[in-house]
Parts: C-alpha cells; sequence; structure tokens
C-alpha cells in the first residue's frame, strides 16, 4: 500500500507539473527548482534523523558528481521537457524503458549474460512503443516529446548504473540526498538562480477538469511537486522497503504510469486510443519481465 500510495504521488506529480509547464515555464526552469526544493526537504529530514549518513569521502565525489548530474538534472529536465509536448501517461511509460536499456547496456558493453525472456521483453516493448506512437498513422507523437522521453530512460538508467556502485557505501536516503544537491549546483551554473522567473511563483495557474474555472498560486503547486511527489513519495518507498523486497517494490512502482494516466486523463483531458492503451500495456507487460530478472544491485538502488 504505501510503493502504491508512492506511485500515486509520483504519477500526479507528472500531472502538476504540465499545469506548471502549460504557463510557459520551461522545463530546465522546473527541473532546476524541484531540485533545489527537494534538496532543501531532504536535508533538513536527514539532519534530524540520520546526520552521520552524508559524510563522504574522496572517492565519492566523482562518481556523485555525475550520478547527480545524469541521474537528476538530466532526467528531470528530459521528462519535464518531454510531458510539455505529449501525453504524461506516455512520457513516463517512455522512461520505465530504462530497464530495457539497462538490459542492453550489460549485454552489449558488460559482455553479461541474459536472460533469454529478457529478449522477448524487448522486443514486446518496442511493438509497444509503435503501438504508442502509432506509427502507421507517421507518428501522431511529438517528435521532440518522443526524443526527451528516451533522453529520459538512458539517463535514468544511467542513475541505476551509477547508484548500484555507490549504493554498497552509503544508504540510499543520503545517496537521494546528494543527488538532488548535485543536481542543484548543476542548475546553478548552467542557468544562475537569479535568472529564474520568480515571477511563476505569484502567478495564479488556472487547473482544469473538475476543478475548471479554479487556479492556485505558483508556488503551492511547485511546493505540490517538491514534496508531496518528490520527497515524500519517496519516502513512503524507503518505509515499504522494510517489509518488502526491491523487486517488488520496482514492479509494484509500474502503476506509477496507470495513475497517471488516470490522472491526466480526468484532470487534463488527455485521451489516448485503444491501440495505444494496448501499447502501453505491452511496454508495461515488457518492463515487468524486464524489472523482474534485473541484476541485484540496480534492484538495490531503484528500491
Amino acid at each position: 500500500m504505501l510503493v502504491l500510495a508512492s506511485a500515486l504521488f509520483f504519477g500526479a506529480s507528472g500531472v502538476v507539473a504540465k499545469l506548471i509547464l502549460n504557463t510557459g515555464l520551461s522545463a530546465f526552469h522546473l527541473a532546476q527548482i524541484r531540485c533545489t526544493a527537494a534538496a532543501l526537504f531532504l536535508m533538513i529530514f536527514i539532519l534530524f534523523t540520520k546526520p552521520e549518513s552524508l559524510k563522504i569521502t574522496k572517492n565519492e565525489i566523482p562518481l556523485l558528481v555525475l550520478y547527480g548530474s545524469i541521474g537528476f538534472a538530466i532526467v528531470q529536465a528530459a521528462y519535464y521537457f518531454s510531458i510539455a509536448r505529449m501525453p504524461v501517461s506516455i512520457a513516463i511509460t517512455l522512461e520505465f524503458t530504462a530497464a530495457l536499456w539497462i538490459t542492453l547496456y550489460l549485454k552489449m558493453i558488460k559482455k553479461e549474460s541474459v536472460k533469454p525472456s529478457m529478449w522477448g521483453a524487448i522486443l514486446l516493448s518496442l511493438f509497444g512503443l509503435a503501438l504508442l506512437a502509432q506509427i502507421w498513422s507517421g507518428m501522431t507523437l511529438s517528435l521532440a516529446g518522443l526524443i526527451g522521453g528516451f533522453v529520459a530512460a538512458i539517463t535514468c538508467a544511467g542513475y541505476y548504473l551509477l547508484g548500484a556502485k555507490l549504493v554498497g557505501t552509503r544508504n540510499s536516503t543520503s545517496l537521494t540526498c546528494y543527488g538532488f544537491i548535485v543536481a542543484t549546483f548543476f542548475w546553478s551554473i548552467v542557468q544562475p538562480i537569479w535568472r529564474f522567473p520568480f515571477a511563476i511563483l505569484s502567478s495564479k495557474i488556472p487547473l482544469q477538469g473538475i476543478s475548471e474555472n479554479k487556479s492556485l498560486p505558483g508556488w503551492i503547486l511547485i511546493l505540490y511537486i517538491a514534496l508531496m511527489g518528490t520527497v515524500l513519495p519517496y519516502l513512503l518507498v524507503i518505509i515499504a522497503m522494510k517489509s518488502i523486497s526491491a523487486s517488488q517494490a520496482s514492479v509494484i512502482a509500474m502503476s506509477e504510469p496507470v495513475f497517471s494516466g488516470i490522472l491526466a486523463w480526468s484532470i487534463l483531458s488527455e485521451h489516448l486510443t485503444l491501440a495505444q492503451l494496448c501499447g502501453g500495456f505491452l511496454v508495461l507487460t515488457g518492463i515487468f519481465i524486464a524489472e523482474k530478472s534485473k541484476p541485484t544491485k540496480i534492484a538495490q538502488i531503484q528500491g
């Protein structure tokens, strides 16, 4: 139940993010403020619970910098770039294909053995992606959005692979905190904080669906993404991991695209065709098979 609640909060954050992106705020600025706020909340949480876990060694620094830059800054920016141009549920499904890219990396680059079922999972997911994109109609989805989704998936795979190297030396909570801290510094260099359009915080952002004709200040929606859509669901998974395995948690977390699709349908009026729904189901089925065969260390960092 905790992992399902986490998936629901993560899924809802994508819908809220799209409401903000509809105002014209760039995907990169949204990723920047989310990382900054999440780093602040997680830092406070760790300082009050287990401050000693924040100690790092010199050898960890290069990997942490790479981990935070790729696995947090770029992943989130690519995901937001994608949902600004395509349905939220499809963007999340694309990001979830990270498990498939990990498999290809382990087989092609690391020359590790891969279970035969994994190749079936990849083919199944590719067929599902073809249905999602409706390639027989000349690609009904935004090409830029698809590229953003695949960049999010590939960098998310990098997040798991880099995390697998770091998870043995520190707990996942402090590791995630440092990921957001590095991402915050990354964005501070790429786009200095004084260039951030702070007017969005006080702007009234119109809602849609069941709350049409209503609006909320930007700071409330951004606070929701940082706290309820990032920190809280992550901590829910951490608590859940005391009772279930990482592999179980990762499979249950696959409900996130389903939740996001339902919420996007009711709030953003995003509709998918029957073929796209079938495609999404096939992609998730393929990811499910991949998750069940995921290497132990990768499963640990995902959990």
